[in-house]
C-alpha cells in the first residue's frame, strides 16, 4: 500500500513541477487535469483601471425582460456597411450570438443576457421574400419556450435598437452580430464595407498586421490582447465584472488547433468567476468588443494597459 501511495505522490509532484516550470518557479495550486486555479481577484476595479465599463452583454438595458414579440413577416434590409441584414416585420435587426450553437441549435443567452438581447419567438415567423424558407426553424429554450432559428442559429433583437434600421448591437462583446438572410454574420457577408470571413482559421493563428507586424488572432480572425495588470504566475486576471464584457476572455483552445504560436505555458486558466480562459505563456488572453471585424485592432494601447499579442506571447507595441 505504501509503495502505491508513494508512486501516486511522485506522479502528482511531477505533474505539478511541469506546470510550475511552464509558468514560473513559484508554487501555486493546480487541478489534476492540468488546469490552473485562479487566485482571488478584486471584486471591483478602480475607475482608472484602463478598461472602462461599457460594452458587452448583461443587464445594460435594466429592468425586467419584455414580453417576447413575434417576428411575423421577415424582411431583408440592405445596409451599405453590413450588406443584407435580416429584420422582423417592424424592420428591427435580428442578431445571432457566437456562444450559441447551430448544430445542434442551442441558446446560451439566459437571465440578464435575455433582457438586453430579447429572444425572437418561433411563433408566426414567415421567411422573407426571395430567401430559403427551409432555413427557418426553432429551438426549445430552458424555460420551454420556442425561439426562432435561421440555419440553426437562435435569433435575438437588441434592447438598444430603438427603431427600424438600427444595428447598435453589431460587434458587441465581440460575440453579437447582425444576421444575414442565410443565418451567417451580416458583416462578413457584406459585398460593400465589410470584411471577408476568414476561411478555415486555426483556433489561434498569426496575422501580419500592416502596423503591428505579426499578431495572434482567434478562429474568427479577431485580434487577441493581453492586459498589463494581469500576472502570469501566480496566474491572475485583473479583468473582472464589466471589464469582461468589454474584453471577453478567449475560450480554451486545443494545442493541436494552433498555428505559428508558442505552446509554452499553454494552459487553461480556471478563473474565480467560473469562466475558463486560454493562456499563452501563462498570460490570460482576451478579445475586444470594440473590434467589429477581423483585422480590427481598436483595442491596441487602450488605457495604456491593453496590447495585441505576438506569437511568442509578448505585448506588441507596449512602452518599455
Amino acid at each position: 500500500m505504501n509503495t502505491w501511495r508513494n508512486a501516486s505522490l511522485a506522479v502528482t509532484a511531477t505533474a505539478l513541477l511541469a506546470l510550475t516550470t511552464a509558468c514560473g518557479q513559484e508554487k501555486g495550486p493546480a487541478t489534476p487535469n492540468g488546469q490552473v486555479v485562479g487566485n482571488a481577484v478584486p471584486g471591483e476595479q478602480p475607475a482608472d483601471s484602463g478598461y472602462g465599463s461599457d460594452g458587452g452583454y448583461g443587464s445594460e438595458a435594466g429592468g425586467e425582460a419584455a414580453a417576447p414579440k413575434e417576428a411575423g413577416q421577415l424582411a431583408v434590409w440592405d445596409s451599405k456597411s453590413l450588406g443584407k441584414v435580416l429584420t422582423d416585420s417592424a424592420g428591427f435587426t435580428l442578431y445571432r450570438f457566437d456562444k450559441d450553437t447551430a448544430s445542434p441549435p442551442a441558446s446560451n443567452c439566459e437571465g440578464e443576457c435575455a433582457k438586453t438581447w430579447p429572444v425572437v419567438p418561433a411563433g408566426n415567423a414567415v421567411a422573407a421574400a426571395g430567401t430559403d424558407a427551409a432555413l427557418l426553424g426553432e429551438v426549445v429554450r430552458a424555460d420551454g419556450t420556442k425561439q426562432l432559428t435561421v440555419a440553426g442559429w437562435p435569433m435575438y433583437r437588441y434592447a438598444k435598437d430603438t427603431g427600424p434600421g438600427d444595428a447598435n448591437g453589431q460587434g458587441v462583446g465581440g460575440t453579437w452580430f447582425a444576421a444575414a438572410p442565410d443565418g451567417k454574420k451580416a458583416a462578413v457577408n457584406a459585398e460593400e464595407g465589410g470584411e471577408a470571413e476568414p476561411a478555415d482559421l486555426a483556433g489561434l493563428s498569426v496575422r501580419k498586421d500592416p502596423k503591428l507586424g505579426d499578431i495572434v488572432v482567434d478562429k474568427r480572425g479577431m485580434t487577441v490582447y493581453r492586459f498589463k495588470k494581469d500576472t502570469a504566475w501566480p496566474m491572475k486576471s485583473a479583468c473582472t465584472g464589466d471589464c469582461l464584457k468589454k474584453w471577453p476572455a478567449v475560450d480554451p483552445v486545443a494545442k493541436n488547433e494552433v498555428e505559428g504560436i508558442t505552446t509554452k505555458g499553454f494552459v487553461t486558466f480556471d478563473r474565480p468567476d467560473g469562466i475558463k480562459q486560454q493562456t499563452l505563456d501563462c498570460w490570460p488572453i482576451y478579445t475586444f468588443s470594440g473590434d467589429a471585424n477581423p483585422g480590427d485592432t481598436n483595442g491596441q494601447g487602450v488605457g495604456g494597459t491593453w496590447y495585441a499579442v505576438s506569437p511568442d506571447a509578448k505585448l506588441v507595441g507596449a512602452p518599455k
